[in-house]
């Protein structure tokens, strides 16, 4: 892309593109990077920079860029029937397809799916299907959904509620009612002198006291990523998750896992709540489901939820007009048939994602870095002014945008979530490219220390 053009995108963006968590007024000065194309686990700026894409655009590209058999599933589909809805009794093959797919792969009973447009769309979705549930059965009055501080369920209004970040809070007077939030299983940063797994159950516990406070017949559902991803890849500790299955079934509390960033091989098994060994009654998904090529989001049912749906519900008041769009369905189709066909999930589980957690970990050694975390393909590392204490800088998030602007300077895409580096690569990277990763991301830590004035050693 020549520059004049270069400048006149960014000068159109500018003047009529509002952007999503952006400084707008400081991005129109600056002018935005046009991301122009992308082969694999790369991609290019206007300005002809090739970017090792280690974030796989928003957690999400989970087959890498350039697949051009999803490219024509799409077109395909477009020719043969671009649109039709799921209202007034009808579907479409597409739409069919994946919803028995996806009742394949979901773990346990989760075989019932209702599609939306996003995975904000989905968690809104769970609000009021889980709420209608409850008050069909005679119990309109068990409508309370507990979430977790810093917990991330998009950004909608009911997305934005149900997770627990107070900067979205602030804006549109959230959370709506009939929400709470319980602390996060985050050690790094809150665990003090407790060991993990004490720390871990600790937090998982704050559940049941919520749940007693409030009272078991007022408290729907307990919503949780298996691995909170936008506070900071926050890896809970051993024994979390199942503790907190054990406090849902206790009190008949419905446990929703969030699998919109975890979902289709993040973490190494098809969901990450096989991993955890728990078994969800509800499920979110999204980004994965397509590897991001087209918007596609989707909530997953157990038998229990969808038969008291199905046969005591009546009407069911809730849908959006692309729920279950044709195009979308053939897209995830595919991309779920490309995971299976190149055993891109096994691959992860027995050898790259082994490989890039050695790899990963390494980085823990480097004088900036306070801890390093990683589970399958998502992980993170924590900058601290010094070791091995878990404080942080003064200015928090400072470093971490200082960190980011030198990877992006060094050709490595990772996010900054305060001063942590956050890891989430294309699934279908290789180790020669991971070893690429690790070295861009060593050369970065020392010249992220050099500015701070703090010796560097040898990797």
């Amino acid at each position: 892309m020549d520059k004049q053009h270069r400048l006149d995108l960014q000068a159109l963006d500018a003047a009529h593109h509002l952007h999503p968590f952006n400084d707008n007024a400081a991005l129109a000065k600056r002018g935005t990077r046009i991301l122009d194309r992308g082969e694999g686990v790369y991609v290019w700026d206007s300005e002809g920079n090739k970017l090792l894409d280690a974030f796989a655009g928003l957690w999400c590209v989970n087959v890498g860029y350039g697949r051009a058999e999803l490219g024509r599933v799409a077109a395909a589909q477009m020719e043969r029937l671009a649109y039709y809805n799921s209202f007034f009794g009808c579907t479409t093959e597409p739409t069919v397809a994946l919803a028995a797919k996806l009742a394949e792969l979901a773990p346990g009973d989760l075989n019932h799916v209702f599609f939306s447009n996003s995975g904000s769309e989905a968690n809104d979705t769970i609000l009021r299907m889980v709420r209608h549930f409850w008050a069909v059965q005679g119990m309109p009055q068990k409508q309370v959904f507990i979430g977790r501080h810093n917990g991330y369920h998009g950004s909608t209004v009911a997305g934005a509620s149900l997770g627990g970040m107070k900067g979205m809070h602030a804006m549109g007077g959230l959370p709506i009612p009939g929400i709470v939030h319980i602390d996060q299983p985050y050690w790094f940063g809150e665990g003090g002198d407790l060991d993990p797994v004490a720390f871990g159950m600790e937090r998982a516990g704050q559940l049941e006291a919520k749940i007693l406070e409030l009272g078991a017949d007022r408290v729907a559902a307990f919503i949780g990523e298996p691995v909170q991803g936008a506070a900071g890849v926050f890896i809970p500790p051993d024994g979390y998750w199942k503790e907190i299955e054990r406090i849902c079934r206790k009190y008949d509390v419905l446990l929703v896992a969030d699998e919109v960033i975890t979902g289709f091989g993040r973490t190494g098994p098809w969901f990450a709540s096989q991993h955890f060994g728990i078994q969800p009654d509800v499920m979110t998904l999204a980004k994965g489901i397509t590897s991001g090529y087209i918007p596609l989001g989707a909530v997953m049912f157990n038998d229990r939820i969808a038969g008291v749906l199905k046969s005591r519900g009546g009407e069911l008041a809730h849908g959006y007009t692309y729920s279950g769009h044709p195009v979308c369905a053939a897209v995830a189709l595919e991309n779920i048939r490309i995971l299976e066909h190149e055993r891109v999930i096994e691959r992860v589980q027995s050898d790259t994602g082994p490989y890039l957690a050695k790899r990963w970990m390494e980085l823990g050694a480097h004088p900036l870095v306070g801890e390093a975390r990683i589970l399958g393909m998502v992980g993170a590392i924590e900058l601290v002014p010094s070791k091995p204490s878990r404080r942080y800088f003064p200015d928090r998030g400072t470093v971490g945008a200082t960190c980011r602007d030198l990877a992006l300077a060094n050709g490595l895409i990772l996010r900054a979530t305060n001063d942590a580096m956050l890891l989430s690569p294309p699934l279908v990277i290789s180790r020669s490219e991971i070893d690429e990763l690790v070295e861009k991301a060593w050369k970065t830590l020392d010249q992220t220390a050099t500015t701070l004035g703090m010796k560097t050693a040898a990797a």
